[in-house]
């Protein structure tokens, strides 16, 4: 039987969703861009110092841990309040957060907006994802839909490297902040842009119907942590987690520390600073197209190959491969070379960042979809996946390297090598879907 065609309220749920993913990404995606810059005006530590790494790394995971930790109860909000609500007041959260960020006196009122930026961004992405799969009834809409609002993630990528390379270019042209016409604050700033659509739209937002059906028969059953460890979801829950955390470590503890690596490139080094910090944006850009590109290739592939297990070794295989070389190999030898090298990055490690919004929908019941799904992204991938930016700053003290910005390609290289093997491991015992139907 095929699948009518989407009605007007299914697209604009979509463009909605759609719009939280991009600005998802698009907010975490600030910070390898502005942490450098960030970092050296509030702190005064110069690159390379002790202190500076120390600071890079609380940057990265502070946020990202408390993120972690409130984005789990946001998954048992989105199960206990609906899948709307939830959403809606995530995006405002971390929009107005990232906006007031910008205007940052010390370093401990940055961490504490960029955490609640995190907190938004990590609610999100577990209430937007139970909403468009419980939208969509069909299982080849719901891959699709689940496939391509996703997608605009890697948009989102797009346009904060886009809006970086604007802060760094035309700056000096924009009004004072802090006596000073720093990129990193504009930057920043400019995360307030999803909550201006969303206020006037929000009415127009229908609740789940799946969740709501339950809700109002009185059938829908409270949503229990505990529950994901029963006999029939433990392993689900801990190989999911697992391999969340890996597919995060990849992404924290590699692809994010590359624009501070660029500088580094003899191609790069003797440039004036606002071309380094250009070329360290367009370099981030490859990385981004090439997301984009894992995206799409994941929403294409999901429709054609059944077993789970066999669609994210697609991504994990040739990723296991392409890491060392655009870590290792790039820097030492050719920025062509690296841009490149974090173009195919991209593919195979977002790739499998967007395969989990479409196999944790799959895997567990109405009453706890956001629940479990919040466990896996935020536990695995937001707490313990995201630490691994702190491991690749702490470990660059201690590897070899010329510079700086080398010993943290080593460092960098040996982290996303490393969980890209842990990851694959991992998949060997990750649980088949039973079915195309979402469990009740």
């Amino acid at each position: 039987m095929t699948a009518s065609r989407l009605t007007p309220l299914q697209w604009l749920i979509c463009a909605i969703a759609a719009l939280g993913f991009a600005f998802d990404i698009y907010e975490i995606l600030m910070a390898p861009l502005v942490v450098g810059p960030a970092i050296g005006e509030l702190t005064g530590n110069k690159p390379g110092t002790p202190a500076f790494n120390y600071w890079v790394g609380m940057f990265f995971w502070i946020p990202a841990l408390v993120g972690g930790a409130f984005g789990l109860v946001g998954g048992y909000l989105t199960d206990r309040f609906g899948r709307r609500r939830v959403l809606v007041y995530s995006i405002l959260l971390y929009a107005f957060s990232a906006m007031a960020a910008g205007f940052s006196t010390n370093i401990y009122m940055l961490l504490v907006l960029r955490s609640t930026t995190y907190i938004g961004v990590f609610v999100e992405f577990v209430a937007a994802v139970a909403w468009i799969a419980e939208i969509f009834p069909d299982a080849k809409q719901r891959e699709k839909a689940l496939g391509y609002t996703q997608a605009f993630s890697s948009i989102g990528g797009l346009m904060v490297t886009g809006a970086y390379y604007i802060a760094v270019t035309y700056g000096p042209s924009f009004p004072a902040i802090a006596g000073s016409h720093a990129p990193w604050r504009y930057t920043l700033i400019s995360g307030v842009i999803p909550a201006l659509p969303l206020i006037l739209i929000r009415p127009f937002l229908p609740e789940s119907p799946a969740w709501q059906q339950k809700k109002a028969a009185g059938t829908l059953r409270r949503p229990s942590i505990a529950e994901l460890f029963t006999p029939e979801l433990r392993r689900t829950t801990i190989v999911t987690t697992l391999m969340f955390a890996f597919a995060y470590g990849a992404a924290f503890g590699a692809i994010q520390q590359m624009p501070r690596i660029v500088p580094g490139i003899e191609e790069v080094r003797t440039l004036p600073q606002p071309q380094i910090q250009q070329t360290a944006s367009q370099v981030q850009a490859y990385q981004e197209f090439g997301g984009l590109a894992g995206r799409f290739l994941l929403a294409i592939l999901a429709l054609w190959i059944v077993s789970r297990r066999q669609l994210i070794r697609v991504f994990q295989i040739p990723g296991l491969i392409v890491m060392p070389l655009v870590f290792y190999y790039g820097p030492t030898h050719s920025l062509e070379l690296t841009r490149w090298g974090m173009f195919f990055a991209g593919v195979f490690t977002v790739g499998q960042l967007s395969f989990w919004g479409n196999y944790l929908p799959r895997v567990y019941p109405t009453h706890l979809r956001g629940t479990g799904e919040g466990f896996a992204a935020n536990i695995g991938g937001r707490m313990l996946g995201t630490g691994f930016a702190f491991v690749t700053t702490t470990l660059t003290n201690y590897v070899p390297g010329a510079t700086p910005p080398l010993r943290l390609a080593v460092a960098a290289t040996i982290v996303g090598t490393s969980v890209y093997a842990l990851g694959l491991v991992c998949s060997f015992f990750l649980p088949e879907p039973q079915g195309e139907d979402l469990p009740e």
